[in-house]
């Protein structure tokens, strides 16, 4: 298969380009393929990862759009390893149902979210690299499927339960075999090589290779892509070396007897440095050897702060 030069990536793309009505063609041919359903994006919606500030260095960039049927469809790109991420994406859908649904407004307009996430690292265990959640009911004794009634079906304009509550794509990337096995998997491999081999045709890819070409960047546009690229090659470093460190800086401080305040201070320390690469606190309390409450109260000092 020809190789063709790289590509902007696609987290990048999110962030800068596909916010633009001119690109949202790449967009919705993504999703159209995933989805398997014809997906017009009418607008794009701010949501807080979407600013830029220092957090943009990070490994980590989403964005929410809405479909033509109104429904809101969340997009993820997460490279760094995230040990409560499934809980996380659960807040978010909630969160964004919340945020969706005015006071005084019936259930019945409830908010349908799709959830979709890039994944750069290995989440969970199994042999696929695409994996989809929904919500179904059924039934412990006979193992039927509840149904929607036909009243239900004309008050929610769905036929299937599971169909009103969020659902969720898992793409893991780095798991994908390099086989183009249907239009999905041209996109898979566009999103792990940042390249549209010859013959690929899946929606939107032609418009990616027009569009997200390195070369035709504005000079200034690609000397900050330039830096977003070192930025995430030092933060996987960082991850991978702070992290063992921290084990160590753990096993460490264990073994010490003595000078109780001095080490919890030592502790606190070495914890504060690693709140940005370890999001389980938990984990990170086991790590450093603090409970799990002086974790939380350092992150609360964080965002205070």
């Amino acid at each position: 298969m020809k190789r063709h030069r790289r590509l902007i990536s696609f987290d990048w793309a999110m962030k800068r380009l596909l916010r633009s009505k001119a690109h949202f063609g790449i967009l919705e041919g993504f999703l159209t393929e995933l989805l398997r359903e014809e997906i017009q994006i009418l607008e794009i919606l701010e949501s807080e990862s979407n600013k830029e500030t220092a957090a943009d260095k990070q490994n980590r960039v989403d964005l929410k759009a809405r479909n033509a049927g109104g429904e809101i469809i969340l997009i993820e790109v997460q490279y760094q390893r995230q040990f409560d991420y499934l809980q996380r994406i659960l807040h978010s859908t909630a969160r964004t149902v919340v945020e969706n649904l005015d006071e005084g407004q019936p259930y019945g307009e409830v908010v349908k979210v799709i959830s979709v996430s890039i994944l750069y690292f290995d989440l969970g265990q199994g042999e696929d690299y695409v994996y989809h959640g929904a919500t179904r009911f059924i039934g412990l004794h006979r193992q039927d499927e509840l149904r929607l009634s036909e009243a239900q079906q004309d008050l929610y304009r769905r036929q299937e339960p599971h169909a009103l509550f969020p659902e969720y794509y898992l793409i893991k990337v780095n798991q994908f075999d390099d086989v183009a096995r249907d239009s999905l998997d041209q996109w898979i491999y566009f999103l792990k090589h940042e390249e549209v081999p010859e013959g690929f045709s899946a929606r939107g890819l032609q418009e990616a290779k027009e569009q997200l070409d390195i070369l035709k960047l504005p000079e200034a546009e690609r000397r900050a892509y330039a830096r977003y690229q070192d930025d995430l090659h030092q933060q996987a470093s960082m991850v991978e070396s702070s992290y063992g460190w921290g084990m160590h800086q753990g096993r460490k401080l264990g073994r010490e007897e003595g000078r109780e305040e001095g080490q919890l201070q030592e502790r606190r320390r070495i914890a504060q440095s690693l709140l940005d690469l370890i999001d389980d606190d938990q984990l990170l309390a086991e790590k450093t050897g603090l409970n799990v409450g002086d974790v939380r109260g350092l992150r609360e000092e964080r965002r205070r702060g």
